[in-house]
């Protein structure tokens, strides 16, 4: 695969970059919605994770990762059965993400980080499904229609999984040129990037709550 290539060709510390940028992606609607009560999860927790997920990489940043995912598994999410709305399916494959990524943390490698970035891409697929099966017509149906039709054979599917594709490529070919010591946080480019990922995020949003008021 392209994305398989491209990460390849990335130091181990900007391939873990990338992972982090594709959780990124999802922080906005992850924080943007309050979680389900019954769930027992500190949104605190859960902020801290993608904060710490862009620290610097190091024994420290990864031990604090470590801490803050084993008190989000004590939460009682982890165990009942949920029965989940559409906004709160994303919730939940976004922590599922998150664990994901510190499961990289011991056991860092190319087919590690690729199945961080590919959760992502697999929800960006999921809500173009979503907002093509609906009743009703997204209110940014035109531009959407119009992005697409500006990208041609460029396109990567629906218009989400495409914006994604392109915030995707945008970041891992500037990663190359942040520096091996500093996390994402702490350089001008790397917040640049995460700036990048959190706009998609917020469009994200939008579609997310409209989904919800037409009853997905």
């Amino acid at each position: 695969m392209v994305r398989i290539e491209r990460l390849a060709d990335l130091k181990p510390v900007h391939q873990r970059q990338a992972a982090v940028l594709a959780l990124w992606r999802w922080r906005a609607p992850m924080l943007a919605f309050e979680l389900d009560a019954e769930w027992g999860v500190d949104q605190s927790v859960v902020e801290s994770l993608f904060r710490m997920a862009a620290s610097p990489v190091g024994e420290q940043s990864d031990r604090a990762y470590r801490r803050a995912m084993a008190e989000l598994c004590t939460a009682p999410l982890f165990m009942s059965e949920v029965d989940p709305d559409t906004v709160q399916l994303f919730q939940l494959e976004t922590i599922s993400n998150l664990l994901t990524f510190g499961e990289l943390l011991g056991k860092p490698g190319v087919d590690e980080v690729e199945r961080v970035i590919e959760a992502s891409a697999r929800l960006v697929n999921y809500l173009d499904g979503l907002v093509e099966g609906s009743f009703y017509s997204h209110p940014s149906e035109e531009a959407h229609r119009q992005y697409l039709a500006d990208l041609a054979e460029r396109a990567s599917g629906g218009y989400f999984a495409s914006r994604h594709f392109a915030v995707e490529t945008a970041c891992h070919g500037a990663l190359g040129v942040l520096p091996d010591s500093a996390g994402l946080l702490d350089s001008s480019t790397g917040r640049e990037l995460l700036a990048l990922c959190e706009d998609f995020g917020e469009e994200l949003v939008t579609t997310m709550q409209w989904l919800r008021m037409t009853g997905h």
